[in-house]
């Protein structure tokens, strides 16, 4: 666009209130013409209607480079939008999660090199976001192997197939609920994927780390796992799990975080950020029936179930008394509230790792044994009568093809704990 002012007879005053009317003219036109800018925050959240980010509070968001995961990115997916998929695009999506897993794409492999495998795993985006920007801030991250593993359900989809087919109650004379099968499917799929079926993984035999993507670690959480792993054979040789993570209310890094405790595995306290190895998974494995028959959709109370009446010697774990993976979602399967933000537990987590910034990474750990306590028999949860979902489970420890009818998951490979030596001692006495 080209602007020709041509001077007449009027003097200078006249020329420049003409020039500035046409520089106004000029400026509001291409604000209406360009399309926005990309450092405009409204437009690249589309508008003041899109929920904004919650920021961790530890991150200083201008200087931290982590705080990138934070960002939400424009959602273009006819998926994200709530609507239908039509048959080509299901066939289409399919195709790409066969490619994606066929392919064991190990990602900035050329910056850092090769990895030792081991694995970390797991859907809610908002706690996804904290827990990534958690591993990026850890200490030797770079070395490590990450595999997110993926579910997705459709409601309306969900409410057509059970319309059709309503299948075996289970003891409490419930019937199917695709949202809670899903959950115990993912995990059993997920765990055969990387033992079995991962070919990155094939030789590897060293332990494999399970989070969820609510979960939030230290930055020494792979020092202690290290740690703890190298301390198995002395402190507990009838361990078979290790535990980073527990339900405590309360935790003084101070006096607690050095110790360990020796108990016997129970799910319900014991199964954030645990770890355990190929062998273990041998044996869980071989346990298929006991665990995909059990009437209880949740994983870890049929992963007891195996415990307490399959493996040869039930499941012991060493479990930290200060944790290093904590618990951050505050909605879920099992816990819906009006405010599902994670900002009020980050900030408890957060002054908790300041104040006891000095005893992480600690060089010596402190054993302790605890008095076993008697595990009350559990006859299950229910919401797994169907057959269909027991069959479906079995053949996972067949196949973990992303052809399944019922769960297609994204698995983007990644690995973790190195075998390499560390500097340790361990101290083992009995009390607390």
């Amino acid at each position: 666009m080209g602007v020709l002012v041509v001077m007449r007879g009027g003097g200078w005053a006249r020329a420049v209130r003409v020039v500035g009317v046409v520089v106004l003219l000029c400026v509001a036109w291409l604000q209406l013409a360009l399309p926005p800018l990309p450092h405009d925050p409204q437009s690249v959240l589309g508008g003041s209607a899109r929920e904004t980010p919650e920021l961790d509070p530890a991150l200083n968001f201008q200087r931290n480079p982590s705080s990138k995961f934070l960002k939400s990115k424009t959602q273009t997916s006819s998926s994200s939008s709530g609507s239908k998929l039509s048959a080509e695009q299901i066939l289409e999506i399919r195709e790409q999660i066969q490619l994606r897993s066929g392919n064991e794409t190990v990602l900035n492999e050329e910056l850092f090199g090769p990895v030792q495998p081991d694995t970390i795993v797991h859907n809610r985006l908002e706690y996804l976001r904290h827990l990534i920007v958690s591993l990026a801030q850890a200490r030797d991250i770079d070395s490590v192997l990450l595999i997110f593993s993926h579910d997705y359900f459709d409601e309306d989809i969900n409410q057509a197939a059970q319309s059709k087919c309503v299948g075996t109650p289970d003891l409490y004379k419930h019937y199917r609920e695709a949202r809670f099968t899903q959950t115990k499917h993912h995990w059993w799929w997920k765990a055969n994927k990387i033992f079995d079926d991962v070919w990155i993984l094939k030789n590897h035999t060293g332990l494999v780390l399970f989070l969820e993507e609510d979960h939030y670690v230290a930055e020494d959480f792979l020092h202690m796992l290290r740690l703890l792993a190298a301390a198995i054979p002395r402190a507990c040789s009838k361990c078979s799990l290790i535990t980073l993570g527990n339900y405590l209310k309360n935790y003084n890094f101070h006096t607690d975080a050095r110790k360990v405790e020796v108990t016997q595995w129970v799910s319900s306290k014991h199964n954030m950020g645990f770890a355990f190895n190929h062998s273990v998974w041998q044996q869980i494995k071989a346990c298929s029936t006991k665990f995909c028959d059990h009437d209880d959709y949740n994983w870890d109370w049929s992963l007891l179930h195996v415990s307490n009446t399959c493996l040869t010697q039930k499941l012991h774990t060493l479990v930290l008394r200060a944790p290093r993976v904590f618990h951050i979602g505050e909605c879920g399967v099992h816990h819906k509230k009006k405010d599902c933000s994670s900002r009020a537990v980050l900030i408890k987590v957060h002054r908790a790792l300041q104040a006891g910034q000095r005893t992480l990474f600690p060089r010596q750990l402190v054993v302790v044994h605890t008095p076993p306590k008697k595990v009350k028999k559990h006859k299950g949860n229910g919401g797994w009568g169907d057959k269909r979902d027991h069959a479906l489970c079995r053949s996972f420890s067949v196949s973990t093809s992303p052809d399944s009818n019922i769960i297609n998951s994204l698995v983007i490979m990644g690995s973790m704990v190195s075998n390499s030596s560390i500097n340790s001692s361990t101290l083992v006495r009995s009390g607390s």
